[in-house]
Parts: C-alpha cells; structure tokens; sequence
C-alpha cells in the first residue's frame, strides 16, 4: 500500500537519485582518511618494489596485481578526501588566512595521480607532506593544535595529528 503511494507520487513529480559528501552541510570533515590512504600507497609502494626481484609465478602475479590495484585505489581515496574538504569545508576566511590552500591542494592532486602512475617512492612521500601540510592548516583552522609522531605501523612514517 505504502509502495503504491510512493511510486504514485514519484510519477506525478519525479525525484532523482543524488549522492553527496557533504551538501548537507554534516560539518564532519578529517583529513585523516587522506593521511591513511597516503601511508597505504607508500605501503604499496614498498612492496612493490620489494617482491620485484622474485620470482615470476603466477602467485607472484597476484600478489603484484594486488598491490597494484590497492596503490591505485588508494591514490583515489586521497584525492577524494582532499577534494571533499577543498570543495565543501574551506571558504573565503580560511583561503585568505592560508592564501597556499588552492596550490596545495592542487599539488596534492597531482602528485597523488603521479603516484597511482608510477612507482615512485619519492612522488608518495612528498605527497605525504603536502597532505600532512593540508592536515596541519586544517586542525589549525579549527583551533586544534597538531602534533607530529612516526605513525605506529608499516611504512613508519611522520604524521601529523590533532592533540585532542
């Protein structure tokens, strides 16, 4: 009975299907799922390069395939997270108090696409600091002090975090 309305009621006045992170505004934004997805591409990143001089199985080929697909994937993710808060959380004050945000976010996005193209551990490591960069003018912008700490897991790397 319910369904019947509903689709009576869509057929007079049709409603398109959107997704959106955030137009609501949910005002839950973190840089912390960029930093995440950066340290798993430098992960992959790592491994690649490692199992390179083994032997070519088919076994091989999987895992290879796998890390390839997970560096890929994970280069999206920061690209993703970081053009949600460029796009949705930063306006006009925060662009004139941190005139950079446009260039690094920009950076950001080139050097995670360099990265899902390459196998370049140097590429995933600067784009590691421009998004540590992108979470310090963040929490700052906040008025959450950050603090940097080797993160406690492979590839071990310096990451800046809120001090909550």
């Amino acid at each position: 009975m319910i369904n019947q309305i509903i689709n009576t009621f869509e057929s007079i006045l049709p409603v398109e299907e959107t997704q959106a992170h955030c137009d609501i505004p949910c005002k839950i934004y973190d840089p912390a799922p960029a930093q995440l997805a950066t340290l798993s591409l430098i992960r992959m990143v790592d491994l690649i390069e490692e199992f390179q001089d083994k032997e070519k199985t088919i076994g091989w080929q999987n895992k290879m395939n796998r890390f390839i697909s997970e560096k890929e994937r994970q280069g999206f993710i920061v690209k993703e997270e970081i053009r949600i808060i460029w796009g949705d959380f930063f306006k006009a004050p925060q662009f004139e108090k941190y005139p950079e945000l446009h260039e690094l976010s920009h950076s950001i996005m080139m050097l995670a696409s360099k990265s899902k193209q390459e196998v370049d551990k140097q590429a995933a490591l600067d784009l590691l600091t421009k998004v540590n960069r992108f979470a310090e003018i963040f929490w700052d912008l906040k008025g959450i002090k950050t603090k940097k700490a080797v993160c406690p897991y492979p590839p071990a790397q310096e990451v800046v975090y809120p001090e909550l």
